[in-house]
């Protein structure tokens, strides 16, 4: 503390006077900035908190769910096999499981960026085309046709078949041809072995997926296979789950140094398949880099698929799947309060994406060099043009 002499001249005593004028003010005008960080801090982590709740959790949860069901129809139907019974019924019921749960996923990949990527689960459970050739020798293998149809033939498949014939297509080549499920008799023994093997495998990785964001409140059946099969379910092996980790962002132990930081990963996820589904699904078999990259061939619903992908950004923006969705807890509502003409070339570039893959001619696999398709690969690339956008304005409004 400083010592004020009392004959200390006036000129002294103003100056000090001054200097603690500025001190005080300068302490004002930090807490206000404190102030002002703190409340958009909390804004902000209320966008986050139902992103994850509402839209990741939600779909996978929905996923997992689904994946249990077609895995239990596919055992059904190998039941009905041993038996030499008919199961024409059950392989419809499978066939409608399989597509839903293939929307799910494809309703997901806006958020790839988490446990999918990390733990190597998308080219796992999502890879095509389907290797037909190993297909085949597959089916000229009676013993690895007898290691998948035991106990533990979903262990057998995940680690000794390769991406090319697990997850969605391996299954897909089962139960469909030329975008109907196949009739029973044009199906063997073996195949429905391997069919049921690829779904158990399928299954796990659901379950990984869905654990890995929920954490300890994951279905307790759930966790205990993917604590059983000794699957990876946290960030770096620590103690946050990936929901819990986007949550925390900005504060001690989460990966993302700032709450924006989080959003912007968010956006980032909506970039990577904005830009994968005009670039590559459409892209690549349109500009004849590879005609024969084309998605969910045998069910033929690629265009759904693309559809469906623009949606993952759709519900990842407004926070939420169709229902539980909230304008104001939402990357959308944020984007909307501080600048309100890019939210609308947001949402108008979302809806003219999902209008240009829906005018595409049906089936992709049958017209993938039609001139239609064109438009879709511009108004992706639009979109992801438009959300980088996005980027730039969070960059800016986080200084």
């Amino acid at each position: 503390m400083t010592k004020i002499s009392r004959t200390a001249p006036k000129s002294a005593l103003c100056m000090l006077g001054i200097a603690l004028l500025a001190i005080s003010l300068s302490s004002c005008e930090k807490s206000s900035n404190d102030s002002v960080t703190t409340d958009k801090e909390a804004a902000l982590q209320q966008v986050v908190a139902p992103y994850v709740n509402n839209t990741v959790i939600a779909t996978y949860s929905a996923m997992a769910d689904a994946g249990l069901t077609l895995l239990e129809q596919t055992q059904q139907i190998l039941a009905k096999v041993e038996a030499q019974e008919d199961y024409s019924q059950l392989m419809a019921e499978a066939g409608t499981s399989w597509r839903l749960m293939r929307k799910h996923w494809e309703q997901s990949e806006a958020f790839l960026f988490g446990a999918a990527s990390d733990f190597g689960i998308d080219p796992h459970i999502d890879s095509w085309p389907l290797d037909e050739d190993a297909f085949n020798n597959l089916m000229n293998s009676p013993n690895m046709i007898a290691a998948l149809g035991g106990e533990d033939g979903d262990v057998v498949a995940g680690e000794q078949l390769g991406n090319s014939l697990l997850g969605f297509h391996g299954i897909e080549y089962i139960l469909f041809r030329n975008g109907q499920v196949r009739s029973a008799s044009e199906i063997t023994d073996m195949q429905i072995t391997y069919a049921v093997a690829v779904a158990g495998d399928l299954r796990n990785r659901c379950f990984q997926l869905e654990v890995s964001w929920i954490g300890d409140d994951a279905a307790a059946s759930h966790r205990r296979k993917v604590e059983e099969l000794e699957l990876n379910s946290t960030v770096n092996g620590g103690n946050f789950s990936y929901g819990q980790n986007l949550k925390k962002a900005g504060t001690a132990g989460s990966t993302y140094i700032s709450t924006v930081q989080g959003l912007m990963a968010i956006v980032d996820g909506c970039k990577t398949i904005a830009d994968e589904v005009g670039t590559s699904k459409i892209g690549k078999p349109y500009y004849g880099e590879d005609v024969h990259y084309i998605e969910s061939p045998y069910s033929q619903k690629s265009i759904e698929d693309f559809f469906d992908n623009i949606t993952s950004i759709e519900h990842a923006y407004y926070g939420g799947i169709e229902g539980s969705q909230s304008e104001d807890l939402s990357l959308h509502g944020y984007m909307k309060k501080i600048n309100a003409d890019l939210d609308a070339r947001v949402i108008e570039a979302i809806n003219n994406a999902k209008a240009k893959i829906n005018a595409m001619p049906r089936p992709f696999v049958k017209n993938y060099s039609n001139p239609a398709n064109e438009e879709a690969i511009l108004a992706c690339q639009a979109l992801d043009d438009i959300l980088s956008e996005v980027n730039t304005e969070l960059r800016q409004n986080e200084k």
